[in-house]
């Protein structure tokens, strides 16, 4: 398998001398920026990210920063971003850094592996492109890419697949310029080779080269098994104000969107009465104003959230004092909401009524 790979190194270092990205963690072999974009990337677009690595690292400038941060700050930068389990693995390894390693990260593709929410792409990424080792990064794009190449019907999920992948790269890799070699793979998948619609042959250095192209193929290649339907799930959400201030809840520790804040719900699509009757009533609050939110939807991966929501003003006779008592619920103000509070994508189209004012609420 690695006869298929060998030729194509040069033709992939002449195409990104001249086709390279430009982008902000390239300007410069710093692995704290690599590591950073690295996490971000992560089932999050190029463009998407761009934002949020500024100011990320405006915020927390090295690894010493990033360890000391509160989970609230960290959080908050991470806003929009989803899949916080990333952010909080970030910090986890950053602590371990400053720990055991002296607060410089590893030049070790091992022991780069052994941090928190770092595998076998990742510790490749940041040991290639930061300290110029010579190992592979694999991941989806580089799959898709090689294995056209091959015109090979491997199962791309298949753990022993990837292991052969990059078994067959470590052989070819150039050990004067890994990082490049990494890259130019990267951004032929991501601009080329790309993974929805038809791939951009007449712009591709491997043309010559790939199997998938000869055989036109590539709309069968890369073979992945078909995804098992989301599950759909009805939620009313509970958009709650008291006093000028705005009601949030912590969600459990395990789950999804784990130790989040969040605005209150409860499953089902339930009826102003039904709001009032098992949801208020019960916790000894009162209503003094119902208004109607428009639907909206949330996609996770294996989940949709299909939302009603309700803008409730409570009664100023109302005591939310039982209700806070437990640590889980905390009423914040719309600035709060703004600068502090993280609340996840799922709920941006409720966070945009609280801070427009509910331009869109409508009287039950």
């Amino acid at each position: 398998m690695v006869e298929d790979y060998r030729e194509i190194v040069s033709y992939l270092l002449h195409w990104y001398d001249y086709n390279a990205r430009v982008l902000p963690w390239r300007e410069e072999r710093n692995p704290y920026h690599t590591w950073v974009s690295e996490i971000m990337l992560q089932q999050t677009r190029v463009e998407a990210v761009r934002g949020y690595y500024y100011r990320f690292l405006e915020a927390l400038p090295d690894v010493k920063a990033l360890a000391e941060a509160p989970e609230e700050q960290l959080l908050k930068l991470w806003e929009g971003l989803g899949y916080y389990s990333r952010v909080r693995n970030l910090q986890k390894a950053a602590q371990v850094i400053m720990r055991e390693h002296g607060g410089s990260i590893p030049a070790d593709y091992e022991l780069l592996r052994s941090l928190p929410g770092i595998g076998n792409y990742t510790a490749g990424a940041i040991a290639s492109i930061a300290y110029g080792i010579p190992v592979p990064a694999v991941d989806g794009n580089v799959l898709r890419v090689m294995k056209r190449v091959q015109g090979s019907r491997d199962d791309i999920t298949k753990d022993a697949v990837k292991r052969q992948l990059q078994a067959d790269l470590q052989v070819i890799i150039p050990k004067e310029r890994p990082g490049d070699f990494n890259q130019a793979v990267m951004d032929i998948g991501a601009t080329v080779c790309v993974p929805n619609g038809k791939p951009h042959c007449e712009d591709c250095p491997l043309m010559h080269l790939c199997k998938a192209f000869h055989e036109e193929s590539y709309g069968e290649i890369p073979v992945k098994p078909t995804k098992k339907e989301r599950r759909i799930e009805e939620r009313t959400i509970f958009v709650i104000e008291w006093d000028g201030r705005y009601l949030l809840g912590k969600r459990p520790a395990r789950g999804l969107l784990a130790g989040l804040w969040e605005l209150p719900g409860a499953a089902g699509r339930l009826t102003a009465e039904e709001v009032k009757r098992e949801w208020l009533q019960c916790r000894g609050l009162e209503a003094e104003q119902i208004r109607r939110l428009p639907e909206a939807k949330h996609i996770f991966s294996h989940v949709e959230w299909r939302m009603i929501a309700y803008a409730l003003k409570l009664a100023k006779h109302s005591d939310p004092e039982k209700l806070l008592a437990s640590g889980e619920y905390h009423f914040v103000t719309k600035e709060e909401i703004r600068n502090r509070y993280a609340l996840p994508s799922a709920f941006a189209a409720y966070a945009e009524q609280i801070l427009n004012g509910m331009g869109k609420a409508e009287e039950v």
